[in-house]
């Protein structure tokens, strides 16, 4: 959409930005996003990106744009995009690779996993500022007693496993998480099982969050 709004001949109009200029997460050196929306370049109109470095195993954790479409470009490497339909209430689980996009409509629940180092991803929105719920925030900020009476859950449990989200995760697992052997194998087989070789292009349907 044009800037009906902006006067071109403004010693202010920005027409080009460094996207390095803008972290909105860092991980590590490995695994941030950088951001570009109308508040780094006023020329946008209704259009924004993220840019996505990953490595393999971390994720974009689930969440919504509530108010945007999210169209993701794999650059480099390879990822797996997975979405929640909510009108068949199925878990589609889309691989892309370089050249390969996955499109997820406004306020889907959705989620990226690197498949490989150095993965690349572009995610375009249709709204000049993406906002953006993670699930992280609804664990953490939804009293556990809530949710152990909702879903019939042990509270202390709740409590308990859910004590170590302390901020929003973004990009996951945390630097400081500590995964058991066993939790590592886990998450290994079930990596390899769930996204085996991203050979496929057609949806893989299932029931889970998938990898975690």
């Amino acid at each position: 959409m044009a800037v009906s709004y902006m006067d071109f001949t403004s010693p202010s109009v920005q027409f080009t930005y460094d996207l390095r200029n803008n972290t909105f997460f860092k991980k590590d050196d490995r695994n941030y996003i950088n951001a570009l929306s109308v508040n780094q370049l006023n020329t946008l109109g209704n259009t924004s990106i993220l840019d996505i470095y990953l490595s393999t195993g971390n994720v974009v954790e689930p969440h919504i744009h509530q108010n945007a479409t999210e169209l993701v470009i794999c650059i480099s490497g390879a990822a797996v995009v997975s979405i929640i339909n909510p009108f068949t209430k199925k878990l589609l689980n889309f691989p892309i690779q370089p050249g390969q996009v996955a499109n997820v409509p406004q306020g889907w629940m959705h989620y990226e996993v690197a498949t490989v180092d150095n993965t690349h991803l572009i995610a375009i929105f249709d709204a000049p500022v993406p906002e953006f719920i993670g699930v992280s925030d609804m664990l953490r900020l939804t009293p556990a007693s809530i949710l152990a009476h909702t879903y019939c859950l042990n509270e202390a449990q709740v409590k308990s496993t859910l004590a170590p989200i302390t901020d929003t995760v973004v990009i996951g697992p945390p630097s400081n998480c500590k995964p058991t052997s066993q939790n590592l194998q886990n998450k290994q087989q079930r990596h390899q099982s769930e996204y085996p070789q991203q050979q496929q292009q057609q949806p893989v349907i299932g029931n889970g969050w998938g990898y975690r």
